[in-house]
């Protein structure tokens, strides 16, 4: 741990320090060129949208052409840092959603706080994008595409088990319906009507979002864990029942050991909480059963408030202009054509779900894509601290969850621990 805490610090002043050279640095009066960095998903999934913010930005600014690189997931930090420090970083950079707080907290992306009401849909960004581009109440990078969690289910075992598969308007309705699931089923000792692993702490937070309460909050000037609110326990209260009632998922692993998919697609799972992705995973031959097909459904899990979602983390990626940049203008204008109404439409098209809540309808007739844009209209993300990946790589969350699913400790002893830890990590160096 103090090893890895060494080396945040030292990318921490590394890239200030590349942020203060630029901030001196003379800019370009006259630009011949910018440089965008993004990921193989457009390159492989939505090119002509690329293609069509190319041509509307050259359209803006003739004479100045739009490199476009793309990079692979494994490698692009790696190369990102380098050109950070090197003084030659891209004019524009996606990053993951998760990576762009320790860049913001580094000083090294550009404030686009003034600027926000000229991005495109700006108003109706979703939320949980919006929250990861967002430190100390200034806005450093634009929501780019998401992928969001719903819940996957057996039509089949649905329907032999009488249960509609309309789907349920509130938790209590979904817990009504799974209870018929696991008394049809639940004769067989590894049947999950629902199956949650111990350690899934995305899926977990949605509930603790959905009853007002909050990971950690930011109060004078500090952080302060808060998953021992009494908003918060009353949602891991709610889970806990849940689990212990539906699911027979290891209570001591996560979500990726095995694939919930997996089980599912072995038919010894009724439902999950799974990414639009897992879907089509339990149909793939090598690890699932392509039978299947015409057997699987989906809908956002609901709040337990009526008429609502239950709060979803996203996944997904962000848009940011690095401090380095001269072009900072050419940047912004760039990013504004690619995340325009018709190129979000074009990524909604290929299977991404966009930047605002307004093109959900897009996907509306397709049941592989629409319950899970749906959901994303209600979401939530990790608090903005520079310290937040050493609470995840400490396991706080998940040794909570795994005390309480075992019953090792109360709900609220368990919070209570969980919550000291996070206002320890939070604030170290602060």
């Amino acid at each position: 741990m103090r090893r890895r805490l060494l080396a945040v610090a030292a990318l921490v002043i590394l890239l200030a320090f590349a942020a203060a050279t630029a901030s001196t640095a003379p800019a370009k009066t006259q630009a011949d060129s910018i440089t965008v960095w993004l990921m193989v998903d457009a390159q492989q999934s939505w090119p002509e949208a690329v293609n069509a913010a190319n041509a509307t930005f050259k359209q803006q600014h003739p004479g100045v052409d739009v490199k476009v690189q793309y990079l692979g997931w494994g490698e692009h930090l790696t190369k990102f840092d380098a050109s950070l420090a090197a003084g030659n970083a891209p004019d524009v950079k996606e990053l993951g959603n998760t990576e762009t707080v320790k860049y913001m907290a580094a000083g090294a992306l550009a404030d686009l706080t003034s600027q926000k009401a000229s991005f495109p849909n700006s108003r109706t960004w979703l939320q949980g994008l919006t929250d990861s581009v967002t430190f100390n109440g200034k806005l450093y990078g634009v929501p780019y595409w998401a992928g969001a969690r719903a819940v996957i289910y057996r039509v089949d075992y649905y329907k032999q088990a009488g249960v509609s598969t309309r789907a349920p308007q509130t938790l209590d309705e979904w817990v009504a319906n799974t209870k018929k699931l696991m008394a049809k089923y639940g004769g067989n000792r590894n049947f999950s009507a629902f199956y949650f692993p111990g350690k899934y702490w995305y899926a977990a937070m949605g509930y603790v979002y959905d009853y007002g309460g909050r990971i950690a909050r930011f109060r004078n000037n500090r952080w302060e864990g808060a998953l021992n609110s009494p908003q918060a326990v009353a949602g891991l209260t709610k889970l806990n029942s849940i689990v212990q009632q539906f699911s027979r998922a290891s209570r001591t692993t996560d979500e990726a050991h095995p694939y919930p998919s997996i089980p599912f697609a072995k038919g010894t799972v009724g439902s999950f909480l799974g990414n639009g992705w897992e879907w089509p995973y339990a149909l793939d031959a090598k690890v699932g059963d392509p039978s299947l097909a015409g057997k699987i459904g989906a809908y956002p899990m609901p709040s337990h408030i009526k008429g609502r979602y239950m709060p979803t983390f996203l996944g997904g990626s962000d848009l940011v202009i690095p401090s380095t940049s001269s072009q900072k203008t050419l940047a912004a204008d760039w990013i504004k054509a690619y995340t325009a109404t018709a190129q979000m439409t074009t990524m909604a098209k290929n299977g991404a779900i966009p930047n605002t809540t307004v093109l959900a309808k897009i996907n509306a007739g397709k049941p592989m894509l629409a319950p899970f844009t749906n959901a994303a209209k209600y979401s939530y993300f990790v608090p903005a601290a520079k310290n937040w990946t050493n609470v995840e790589s400490a396991n706080v969350i998940q040794n909570m969850l795994v005390s309480i699913f075992t019953k090792r400790a109360s709900i609220q002893a368990a919070t209570t621990k969980a919550s000291a830890q996070i206002t320890q990590i939070l604030n170290q160096g602060r």
